[in-house]
């Protein structure tokens, strides 16, 4: 392990957001949180995290919509450091910045992104030589989807999203994420989820195989035709105009849509480039969302990019 006197280059990890394509909301869990079946997907909406070695603690955020984003020691990519820096054992503190693309509070797993993005970048300039499955075992003490972001690619999450299965998926798919100018809390989410269930009993969760099926045919149809979140009922209860963007960018040629996670973010699956384009311009054009994203997937999780020569 490099010595923290030896002053290791800055490093910076660029890091995917995520969309679910299944997610299956189970009962209650002894630990307060539900049972998940979800099938994860990399996108390529990214954020860039660059860890330097600094005399104290600090963070630096930037991109749209990140004044909500917290610089101290509650933001996740924060956390993530001081988490391998104490259990490691190390004393050099870092300055963490992050150059924010993915949506803040959009249900597309941002703040994970950026903590795992944050475990990687420490793992390199600190040279501990982590193992992937190592650094995962990190990330599922900061949150649910923070080890997804690590593997990347399509992944089934159980537990509650954390223990991961590798999926096999043909080809590329490509989204149009419809992005809400308001966040919503993701624990208001599941109490709506759990409040319009009311006392029926709940299954325990499972991969649909008709989904695993359609990422193995690499049809974009076929997938779009599985796609299901048993949150968005309740998201759509707390915030009824997501029910209309899907509405519109269904009329608007769509194959399919969903609310991203908890949302509010609505994602479009389309059937190529071209329709993603078209897809964008007419819910830009028709006022439908504040601001649209165009993005393919799957794709690698966080990784370590080349240092910019300016």
């Amino acid at each position: 392990m490099t010595s923290a006197h030896s002053d290791p280059a800055p490093v910076t990890v660029r890091v995917p957001a995520k969309v679910n394509l299944e997610l299956l909301v189970g009962p209650l869990r002894d630990d307060g949180f539900h049972s998940l079946s979800t099938v994860y997907q990399a996108v390529n909406l990214h954020d860039d995290v660059t860890v330097a070695l600094d005399d104290d603690w600090g963070c630096t955020v930037s991109g749209a919509g990140t004044d909500s984003v917290p610089t101290d020691d509650s933001n996740l990519a924060m956390r993530a450091a001081r988490l391998l820096h104490d259990e490691i054992g190390l004393d050099a503190p870092v300055h963490i910045t992050i150059a924010k693309t993915i949506p803040v509070a959009g249900g597309m797993a941002g703040g994970s992104a950026d903590a795992a993005a944050a475990l990687v970048a420490c793992d390199r300039m600190w040279s501990l030589g982590l193992s992937s499955e190592e650094l995962e075992e990190y990330a599922a003490e900061l949150g649910s989807d923070v080890p997804f972001l690590i593997r990347g690619g399509t992944a089934v999450g159980s537990g509650r999203g954390e223990r991961l299965a590798p999926v096999l998926a043909r080809g590329n798919f490509h989204w149009v994420f419809a992005i809400s100018d308001i966040g919503l809390s993701t624990p208001e989410v599941y109490a709506e989820c759990d409040r319009l269930r009311g006392s029926a009993p709940v299954p325990e969760p499972t991969p649909s195989t008709e989904l695993m099926s359609a990422l193995r045919s690499g049809d974009p149809r076929a997938l779009a035709a599985q796609l299901t979140n048993d949150l968005e009922a309740a998201a759509i209860s707390l915030r009824p105009e997501l029910g209309e963007v899907l509405e519109s960018g269904m009329e608007f040629g769509a194959l399919g849509g969903i609310v991203s996670g908890s949302g509010p973010t609505v994602a479009f699956l389309v059937e190529d480039v071209e329709a993603a384009i078209d897809l964008t311009v007419a819910l830009t054009a028709t006022g439908t969302a504040r601001e649209v994203r165009k993005a393919v997937g799957p794709v690698h999780g966080a990784h370590v990019i080349p240092a910019r020569v300016d």
